[in-house]
């Protein structure tokens, strides 16, 4: 594994010198700071004088790496001054309330951009600052499914009449495809929340920076769940128009239609994710499955059945780790399904330091890389509150010192729950 500390103080990164406000909340807000932090930006959290409603403890909220906390009471009649203090020193904000919230607090737009004209102002949302859900509650599944993004996802296992978990769809036994009209997977709430949300507000604040350095005028940026979500399907989207792609899940090339483009089960139930697309890499799949010369070729669409079916069984004759052994060296594109906690000791992410164990947290090492300006993990998860005189001191905004709050405790986690465990570190 790689790196397995904190790295030096010192600034370092792209973001160097970068100074980023951001309003506590959860979810893809505090990931996007994160992202910022990762990349050398020095981020303050203004946390809340209550605990965290998710309980967590603050050595375990990876998402709050690489900032400093502070503790403002912005119900307090000092603290939405003292917030202004610090965004007359920043480059960057992120607040994720909903519409209107942060303007009845006092640190909305107007107010942030009168004190500091050359602030972008980010805004993080699952419905955005407009339209008729704006002011609703929601979450990334929702968000997702309306983008038309959730429907993309391959099927899982129809839900059992008791009610229990369905279990994630691969290729049957018997070679059978998942139903089509099944309902979709849920992956994690990694398309919405991070990928539709975070890494766009991210976008969106570098973007208007760059403008903002060039121009002197900041600007407020409005990262939507449903946007970002809705955007990552363009290319998709136009392969609906062009009628390359059907308005159905898993039955296209890409979300398992295809035999040579779906996950199997081996004989110890691991999976095997086969994504063998172009002829040549589909030829030697065939080789080292041991297809036989009167199988179904690739694109004999007609006896797609049939061939998956055929790589279900000889998927079956032996466990992940004897087909790991078959393909490895080999460009046949098939990789085994690991954990999360099994792709810790993958070789390649191994090799490549993906993962870094930071006093005993395993979590992912700053992406991307950069050749002359890396990022790193400079500081542990701030503890809420535990950085107020340093800030105000770094900042120059003694009023925040002034009205310091002491760290915040993070709250019980409400019934019984187990207490919290150090990722294990990589057997390999």
């Amino acid at each position: 594994m790689g790196g397995s500390g904190v790295h030096g103080g010192g600034a370092g990164g792209p973001l160097a010198g970068v100074r980023v406000v951001e309003l506590a909340g959860i979810g893809p807000g505090p990931f996007a700071a994160m992202l910022l932090g990762d990349l050398g930006a020095d981020v303050v959290r203004v946390d809340r004088p209550e605990p965290s409603p998710l309980g967590i403890e603050p050595a375990y909220d990876i998402a709050n790496r690489n900032k400093r906390s502070v503790v403002v009471d912005l119900k307090a009649p000092e603290g939405p001054g003292q917030v202004l203090d610090l965004v007359a020193r920043a480059d960057l904000l992120i607040e994720g309330y909903r519409p209107g919230v942060a303007e009845r607090l006092g640190v909305g737009p107007e107010a942030c951009l009168a004190r500091n004209p050359a602030l972008v102002y980010g805004r993080m949302t699952g419905w955005g600052q407009h339209g008729p859900l704006a002011a609703r509650a929601g979450h990334d599944i929702g968000y997702t499914a309306v983008a038309g993004v959730l429907g993309l996802v391959a099927p899982t296992a129809a839900v059992p009449a008791d009610g229990s978990a369905a279990v994630p769809a691969a290729v049957p036994a018997d070679g059978s495809a998942a139903d089509p009209d099944g309902p979709p997977a849920l992956p994690a709430n990694l398309l919405g929340d991070y990928a539709g949300g975070s890494l766009y507000l991210v976008v969106g604040l570098l973007a208007a920076l760059h403008h903002a350095r060039a121009t002197g005028a900041g600007q407020v940026v409005d990262a939507a769940i449903v946007d970002g979500a809705a955007h990552l399907t363009a290319v998709l989207q136009g392969l609906l128009a062009g009628g390359s792609w059907q308005d159905r899940r898993g039955v296209n090339l890409l979300d398992g239609g295809a035999p040579f483009y779906a996950v199997y089960p081996a004989a110890d139930g691991g999976h095997l994710a086969v994504g063998a697309l172009e002829p040549q890499f589909y030829a030697e799949f065939a080789r080292l499955l041991e297809l036989g010369p009167d199988a179904p070729g690739q694109w004999d669409t007609a006896r797609w059945p049939e061939l998956r079916a055929r790589i279900a069984t000889r998927f079956a004759g032996r466990t992940r780790a004897e087909w790991e052994l078959v393909f490895a060296g080999s460009d046949a594109c098939v990789e085994p399904v690991l954990t999360m906690r099994q792709s810790h000791a993958h070789e390649h992410l191994v090799s490549r330091g993906t993962y870094v164990e930071v006093a005993g947290v395993v979590q992912p090492a700053p992406a991307p890389r950069f050749s002359a300006t890396p990022g790193a993990l400079r500081r542990p998860p701030a503890r809420p509150g535990a950085d107020t005189a340093e800030v105000a001191r770094d900042w120059g905004a003694p009023s925040l010192a002034a009205g310091a709050a002491g760290p915040v405790e993070p709250a019980e986690p409400a019934g019984p729950a187990a207490p919290a465990r150090t990722p294990a570190p990589p057997t390999a």
